[in-house]
């Protein structure tokens, strides 16, 4: 008496075929993703700035020449930043404004103008700042000369 032949099937091809779409599907997701992840430049005009780099090193090095720094001063607890000029700047009419910018959001970048008083100093509120970490840089020209500091600062809660 013959018997049917039974066939015998196998799983691989179906398995290795399942590995290929769910592979392609993972691959599509991660350039969907990738594609609604927003760059943002630290600023709009990043290039005009960088063709600039040379003139602002040699602010940068004028400024690092004060006889005396200029001070950036975070009082977290009165929630304030105080900017300081060396004294060698008294008297000197001072132009300039106080940038903010926040690495990761840009929407949040401000400027300020610099409006120093008889003590060569000038507060900024901070309580309505996000806490995190701030760019402040400090553009001024004093005395006909250009000068330019840049400093890190972390707001608390």
């Amino acid at each position: 008496m013959a018997t049917a032949p039974t066939s015998k099937r196998t799983f691989w091809p179906y398995a290795i075929i399942l590995a290929f779409v769910l592979f392609a599907g993972y691959i599509g997701f991660m350039v969907q993703q990738a594609m609604r992840t927003s760059v943002d430049l630290v600023s709009p005009d990043y290039y005009k700035q960088e063709l600039a780099y040379q003139q602002r090193m040699e602010t940068e090095a004028r400024t690092a020449a004060l006889p005396a720094p200029v001070q950036v001063i975070l009082d977290a607890d009165a929630r304030r930043l105080t900017l300081t000029l060396p004294a060698s700047l008294a008297g000197q009419a001072v132009q300039g404004r106080v940038h903010f910018f926040r690495p990761s959001d840009q929407q949040r970048d401000f400027s300020l103008p610099l409006q120093f008083g008889p003590n060569q100093q000038q507060h900024i509120n901070t309580s309505q700042m996000q806490p995190g970490y701030w760019r402040v840089r400090l553009d001024f020209t004093a005395g006909g000369q250009a000068y330019f500091v840049e400093r890190n600062i972390t707001l608390g809660t």
